[in-house]
């Protein structure tokens, strides 16, 4: 850690917090861009997940509810 400290002693400040991310952001960016949509696609299908067996929970038991009601001759 000592020698990055010491490479980035004399140098601007514009240097170290402007320069060098946007370095990063150029050299990377197709990684983090990539990383990232995995992500949200990884997010996006768990709560479609959780919004599909929410609502197949929801039919079947709407369904069981009114198939019991019938079958013991209650309106």
């Amino acid at each position: 850690m000592e020698g990055i400290r010491g490479i980035f002693e004399g140098m601007p400040w514009w240097v170290k917090w402007v320069a060098v991310p946007l370095l990063v952001l150029f050299v990377f960016g197709g990684v983090i861009t990539s990383i990232l949509g995995a992500l949200i696609t990884f997010v996006f299908k768990a709560l479609l997940l959780v919004a599909l067996v929410g609502g197949l929970v929801f039919v079947v038991k709407k369904v069981t509810r009114r198939g019991s009601k019938s079958s013991a001759g209650e309106w």
